[in-house]
């Protein structure tokens, strides 16, 4: 019955590229126009077709990461390319559609991050070994999107571009007080301190990070300009010259973003600018991956556009300028899956194979629903009156620093212990 009802979900799911499909009794079937991108698959447990009926996003995460259904040439970014192409399409139907509907009606449920569980959910994923995040990221530890002026930037020079395109869109000047809103491992907050004059307070909820980024600081000689505390964003006191937010709102959840923007007007200088950087949609409200909630983002939500703007205008901010990057965060994350192949080894070291492919399928995901699935980067610069930032983009490019960093953009303190 269950090979029957994955027949019929797949021959009205897969209108675009090719799939050819082996089942656990050895039938193989195809679906599909037969154009690219073009997949044979393999399903070994006898329970799969079941599941993939049930809930198709989470049983072929799971299934992969346990080994129970195999790609021809190990291709997961072709998979996830057929899956989320045919998605986006409007190709689900029946029982799938239905659930989708449902989980967007109880997200708030899986989305209400108070304090205590916010703590949990960056602990999940952001507590990880240090040395997993060496294997892919940037010497610079800078885990969001990176800047691609060409196709052929490095990743090194890509993040060094992102960070200095955020900083012209800050205005910043020496003496300058600063709040980084999800700070990671420090590196946004040591490059605008060290370059810039200014003075930060970078806050997080990840003890790993925190750790990394206050003996960053010590090492760079910055502890004095440079502060890092453990602290949930609702619970920051004071007010800032500028406030910067780097792949941080993806982790809010809607139930928080009239809190979040709240904060942000609060805590902001009368002439004050914000830059926020996340991912957004360019789609309307929807859902979470069940197997990313699951597994990688406990708590996460990619919002759209319209959701965002809602809490801005009731917070009354003004928004001084709304920037898209589409394909950069497909790029960006090409390099990190690239680099986490290469090191794959060592990632079985710190882990298990299990852990490897879990890894693997979400890097391929997350760049395919770039490529595939609507998913993009929006960069809000926001202020409390319109004459806070110039009229134009120009001041943007007058500086051709912020597109061409020196050759080598790599921080000295980041590259000593490289070194090392």
């Amino acid at each position: 019955m269950w090979n029957r009802l994955l027949d019929r979900f797949l021959r009205r799911f897969v209108r675009k590229g090719s799939l050819t499909l082996t089942l656990p009794d050895g039938q193989t079937r195809i679906y599909g126009d037969g154009s690219t991108p073009q997949v044979t698959l393999t399903l070994h447990d006898p329970a799969l077709p079941r599941k993939l009926v049930m809930d198709p996003d989470l049983a072929l995460g799971e299934g992969y990461m346990d080994g129970r259904l195999s790609v021809r040439n190990d291709d997961v970014n072709a998979l996830l390319a057929l899956a989320l192409s045919n998605q986006r399409a409007g190709h689900m139907r029946g029982w799938q559609a239905m659930l989708m509907r449902l989980r967007a009606r109880l997200r708030f449920l899986t989305q209400f991050n108070p304090t205590g569980r916010a703590r949990r959910n960056v602990a999940h994923h952001y507590d990880l070994s240090g040395e997993l995040y060496d294997l892919f990221l940037d010497s610079d530890r800078q885990y969001s999107c990176a800047y691609f002026r060409n196709p052929d930037d490095s990743l090194e020079l890509a993040q060094a571009r992102k960070k200095a395109h955020i900083a012209a869109k800050l205005r910043l000047k020496p003496g300058m007080r600063v709040l980084d809103i999800g700070c990671g491992w420090g590196g946004m907050a040591l490059s605008l301190a060290r370059d810039h004059g200014v003075e930060v307070l970078g806050i997080t909820l990840s003890q790993e990070q925190l750790a990394t980024a206050r003996a960053r600081a010590r090492d760079a000689g910055l502890d004095g300009q440079v502060r890092f505390g453990l602290t949930d964003y609702r619970a920051v006191t004071g007010t800032f010259d500028r406030v910067v937010s780097v792949g941080m709102f993806e982790h809010v959840g809607a139930p928080q973003f009239r809190s979040y923007f709240r904060t942000l007007r609060s805590h902001l200088a009368p002439d004050g600018l914000a830059l926020i950087h996340t991912i957004g949609r360019s789609a309307p409200p929807g859902t979470t991956s069940r197997w990313i909630t699951k597994y990688i983002f406990p708590g996460g939500y990619i919002p759209a556009m319209s959701e965002i703007m809602a809490e801005v205008e009731r917070e009354r901010l003004v928004p001084c300028d709304i920037e898209v990057w589409r394909l950069h965060y497909a790029e960006t994350l090409r390099h990190w899956h690239a680099r986490f192949m290469a090191n794959i080894d060592t990632a079985r070291a710190l882990y298990d194979d299990r852990f490897c492919r879990m890894w693997r399928y979400y890097l391929a995901a997350s760049e395919e629903s770039f490529r595939h699935a609507g998913l993009c980067v929006f960069q809000f610069q926001l202020a409390h009156h319109v004459a806070a930032a110039p009229i134009t983009r120009d001041y943007l490019y007058a500086d051709r620093s912020n597109q061409a960093p020196a050759a080598d953009p790599v921080p000295a303190d980041v590259a000593r212990s490289a070194a090392e």
